[in-house]
């Protein structure tokens, strides 16, 4: 038994938008990638129901397999790329907070004249 028609153009349909989501993180396009995920994960579950509904054959999972380990694999680098970026606005957030307390440290003494102390002789 080969695979039906719908069924590979649904597998294709997810890859494609796996490859898109893996261009969009490299690219650092991260609103654009949360758009595709959107897409992405609606394929997954319409695949999800379909293949529940049809069960696939060992014969066309053999077939797919190709497919699904490349999309298995821009996923993989899409969650190491998101990983990163979240890595790199925890950093961000780290300085602010830095930042902020360094502010009102100073803040707060604001107007005063600072001297340094005479040591007594």
């Amino acid at each position: 038994m080969t695979l039906a028609p719908h069924m590979l153009v649904t597998y294709q349909q997810l890859l494609s938008l796996s490859q898109a989501m893996l261009r969009l993180a490299t690219d650092g396009s991260w609103d654009e990638l949360i758009e595709t995920e959107v897409d992405y994960v609606s394929a997954v579950e319409k695949l999800a129901k379909t293949t529940q509904e049809v069960p696939l054959s060992s014969e066309a999972l053999e077939q797919l397999r190709p497919v699904l380990r490349h999309i298995l694999d821009n996923e993989a680098e899409v969650k190491r790329l998101l990983q990163g970026r979240m890595s790199e606005l925890s950093d961000l957030v780290s300085q602010s907070s830095r930042q902020k307390s360094v502010n009102n440290a100073y803040g707060s003494m604001r107007g005063n004249v600072l001297y340094p102390q005479q040591d007594p002789l």
